[in-house]
């Protein structure tokens, strides 16, 4: 099922002339989305306030900005602590090089 949504989202931009990377951004957030979308539509059908399905907007989105955002952001952060910088990401950013230079000089 993956491959064959893979091969429809790139044809799919294929025909529309959309970027690979703008087509895999959008076919990934919708994929997101309508799992949160469809919960939310089952709860305020059966809950009369709709509670329920506030509640689940408010929790999705919290735990798709702190997870997504803050574990690989964690990860980046433990593994460049034990690895430090190469002289491959020295020579790609040389101007956050010299900033850390020049903070080690401290």
């Amino acid at each position: 099922v993956t491959a064959l949504l893979a091969d429809l989202a790139e044809m799919f931009g294929c025909v529309l002339d959309i970027p690979d990377s703008i087509t895999a951004i959008s076919f990934v957030a919708l994929g997101t989305s309508m799992p949160d979308l469809f919960a939310s539509l089952s709860a305020a059908k059966e809950d009369p306030t709709a509670d329920a399905s506030i509640i689940n907007v408010t929790g999705s989105n919290s735990v798709n900005v702190f997870l997504g955002l803050g574990l690989p952001w964690t990860i980046a952060c433990v593994y460049w602590r034990v690895v430090g910088p190469t002289e491959e990401w020295a020579d790609r950013y040389p101007a956050e090089a010299e900033l850390l230079d020049g903070a080690a000089s401290f």
